[in-house]
Order: structure tokens, then C-alpha cells, then sequence
């Protein structure tokens, strides 16, 4: 048999590009943890949004999260009301601080994971 490639590391350099940037030397595992755990919560939390992909960038102690979405509104609710709450959990669960950003994407199924 041969060698087995891993399909996402196979054509990153060709045409997709890591969902996660940031650099940790010490706590890599926990930052990818974490990093996993909030795409699954914001996921999970906005089925109904058709989100189409969740970057996760990080700083010294500032995180930003994008989300790319073909529905906006269903996100941000009236007023911005619903993007506080998600902001709000997300601090009590991970306490750290975060920005939200959200990011038209024209088709769901196009830029699809």
C-alpha cells in the first residue's frame, strides 16, 4: 500500500489556506484546543447562519474571529443584540478578549470546508 496524504495538507499550497493563524512555541496543544472549541461553540450556536468558514487569528492576548457567512443578519440580530451575547459567552467561557468579524461570503457552497 502506499503512502496516505492528508487532503487539506496536500492542497494548502495549491489552493486553501489554514482556518488558524497564529504561532505558539510552549502551548500549541492548548491553543489548538481552544482554538477548535470555539469554531465548534460558534457552530453550534449559529446552525441556522450558513456559515461557510471560521478563521481564527491571535495576538499577544487579543483573538479574532471571522466568520464567513452567506446570512449576516441572522447573525448580528436586531441591533446587534445576538453578536454581544455570542461575545459575552465567549468571554465567560474562555476568558480572554475577542472580536467578532463577520464577512460576506457570495455562495455557501463555494467556499464550503
Amino acid at each position: 500500500m502506499g503512502q496516505k496524504v492528508n487532503p487539506i495538507g496536500f492542497r494548502l499550497c495549491v489552493n486553501k489556506n489554514w482556518n488558524s493563524r497564529w504561532y505558539a512555541e510552549k502551548s500549541y496543544a492548548e491553543t489548538l484546543k481552544e482554538d477548535l472549541d470555539i469554531q465548534h461553540f460558534v457552530k453550534d450556536r449559529l446552525k441556522k447562519a450558513s456559515i461557510s468558514k471560521i478563521e481564527v487569528e491571535r495576538a499577544s492576548k487579543k483573538t479574532k474571529i471571522n466568520i464567513f457567512t452567506a446570512k449576516p443578519g441572522i447573525i448580528i440580530g436586531r441591533k446587534g443584540d445576538e453578536v454581544e451575547r455570542i461575545r459575552k459567552s465567549l468571554l465567560n467561557k474562555f476568558k480572554k478578549e475577542i472580536a467578532i468579524i463577520f464577512e460576506r461570503s457570495s455562495d455557501r457552497k463555494l467556499t464550503r470546508n
